[in-house]
């Protein structure tokens, strides 16, 4: 009796869905039961559940946690990769147990048997899992470093171009092993939602990092990337359309690749280092950026004055923090709050990151003469409402925009200061005049990005040493916080995704009066919380930490007193 007699007679699917697959096999040598999974009729789970009853072999669910590491020397890395097994532990001296997810193909199980001459017992398990496992523990791409490079469509580059050349590393680059590794390292990287991948050259190591929820992790590679290291850089260089002959100065790039139907831009910066080159590729999903004000974390009496405050109809607002705090985000929430077909909005970027329905967006080309400063003057001539400048780096683009903003325009744009009271002295030592910034700034939104707790694995608890925390949290006695165990979902971290933590400063007439008079960032602190209009980075943290949103030591992280 076939599969899917099997599926039809426990009642998971019907005859009729059994007919209509069978009927629209890609071949007559399709596999029944890779048809019906393709079609979406039954999970792969289910498949596995029917042939457990049938060759009376378990289903497991495969955790890190699970898996015997002085194993994997045992089992040879190409029969992994090959036949998509995972060594799982051993049977009290009596063989291992090795997952499977095709019980049929027991040439696989034989040629293993055979290679290590121990008995083996097969319990079944999906094929995401047992690749998850393979990735996790031989390494990304380990498949294409053994030699057993496996066609796959799953990631495509946009708009790629072959290079010509007699250099023994851009031909080894455009091969199809290498092509295949580079893919695989990147699939992984945007499935894992990484925001940068770094490829860092050693005197006896080439490593592979990603960046995942603001905090560097080592991606798992073969030690044998080791020796692919220039062919790797070299496949980058030419993706980015970089001089793949110029290994002497840093370059700077980028390029599109599509992923499961999703455009994926990333951005790359190459920098010579002292055993070859060092790459940063900075991960750009524009499927990723659909956030609202709310999304982004903002609550409270904060959410409304910011909602106020971005529905003026001039001035500038300024977004403040490090790089890779979220400044852009939150500039494209607000244009969302706001867009509409009675304003024009113009925005001028290096690099445009995500696109905006209803905004105009401008790229700026240093190369031609067009930066920040000469785009906002051309800006001022299409008759915005509303004007976002990526960012406020020198004088010259400082001054533009105030002019804008005195001129009954709306500007956003971001500035790089570690709180929001210091951008008034920033701007003034970039030399603009006291009383323009004193006339023209309406509010400055600093923000920090700390790490969620895991809603899979959150659970509460009661610190066994609260001395530890900083005074100023307030932790009283028997209070309870959250904390993540550590799971499968986040990678055994403990934490999921990020939010922001936001101090705004609103304008008043007394602090104008402290700019126009130069007086200092502490000056200006002072008068502010005087007037009880400014809540710090660190008491918004606190506040997530007793609400179970993160932990006090991801606060301290990313705040200061």
């Amino acid at each position: 009796m076939s599969v899917g007699q099997w599926l039809v007679e426990r009642g998971v699917i019907t005859q009729d869905d059994l007919n209509r697959v069978l009927a629209e096999r890609k071949s007559p040598t399709e596999r029944v039961d890779q048809a019906l999974i393709r079609a979406g009729v039954v999970t792969e789970r289910q498949i596995l559940e029917v042939y457990s009853e049938h060759f009376v072999i378990p289903v497991v669910e495969l955790n890190e946690s699970d898996i015997d590491r002085e194993l994997l020397a045992v089992v040879p890395s190409q029969l992994v990769h090959k036949y998509g097994l995972m060594p799982v532990c051993r049977r009290n001296g009596k063989g291992i147990r090795v997952a499977t997810a095709d019980p049929y193909n027991m040439y696989a199980l034989d040629d293993l048997r055979a290679s290590i001459n121990m008995p083996i017992e097969p319990v079944l398990a999906t094929r995401g899992d047992i690749n998850k496992m393979i990735k996790a523990f031989y390494g990304v791409g380990g498949d294409v470093l053994h030699k057993m490079v496996r066609d796959s469509d799953d990631l495509q580059v946009v708009d790629e171009v072959r290079v010509e050349s007699d250099d023994l590393d851009v031909a080894m680059a455009q091969e199809a092993s290498v092509i295949k590794l580079v893919n695989e390292i990147l699939i992984e990287a945007i499935e894992q939602r990484a925001s940068d991948i770094h490829f860092e050259p050693f005197e006896a190591d080439f490593k592979v990092r990603y960046r995942i929820d603001g905090v560097l992790h080592s991606a798992n590679v073969p030690g044998e990337i080791r020796r692919f290291q220039n062919a790797i850089i070299s496949r980058i260089k030419i993706l980015s359309n970089l001089n793949i002959a110029e290994k002497r100065l840093p370059q700077d790039g980028g390029f599109k690749v599509m992923l499961h139907g999703r455009e994926v831009d990333l951005r790359v910066s190459v920098i010579p280092m002292a055993f070859g080159e060092g790459v940063v590729l900075r991960i750009l999903d524009k499927t990723s950026v659909r956030l609202s004000l709310a999304d982004l974390g903002m609550k409270g009496e904060l959410f409304k004055q910011f909602r106020e405050i971005i529905d003026r109809p001039h001035g500038i607002i300024l977004v403040t923090g490090p790089t890779g705090s979220g400044k852009t985000t939150t500039l494209y929430a607000a244009l969302n709050a706001i867009v509409s077909d009675e304003l024009k909005i113009l925005t001028i970027e290096d690099p445009i990151e995500y696109y905006l329905g209803g905004v105009n967006q401008v790229q700026v080309l240093p190369k031609i003469g067009l930066d920040f400063s000469r785009g906002l003057r051309s800006f001022l001539r299409h008759d915005p409402d509303v004007i976002l400048v990526g960012e406020i780096r020198d004088r010259e683009t400082a001054e533009v925009a105030i002019n804008a903003s005195l001129t009954g325009h709306l500007v956003f744009s971001t500035l790089h200061t570690n709180d929001a009271v210091s951008a008034n002295t920033r701007l003034l030592d970039m030399g603009v005049e006291p009383f323009l910034v004193a006339s023209s700034l309406e509010a400055v939104m600093a923000q920090r990005l700390v790490r969620r707790i895991c809603t899979k694995c959150r659970e509460d608890y009661l610190p066994e040493d609260p001395e530890r925390f900083p005074a100023d949290f307030g932790y009283k006695p028997k209070d309870r916080l959250w904390r993540g165990r550590g799971c499968r979902e986040c990678r055994n971290t403990g934490f999921s995704g990020r939010t922001a933590v936001f101090e705004l400063l609103v304008m008043n007439d007394d602090l104008r009066h402290l700019v126009v008079e130069r007086a200092s960032a502490a000056q200006l602190l002072q008068s502010a919380r005087r007037a009880g209009n400014l809540r710090l980075l660190r008491e918004y943290g606190w506040d997530l930490v007793r609400e179970g949103v993160t932990t006090p030591e991801e606060v301290v992280r990313g705040t200061k007193v």
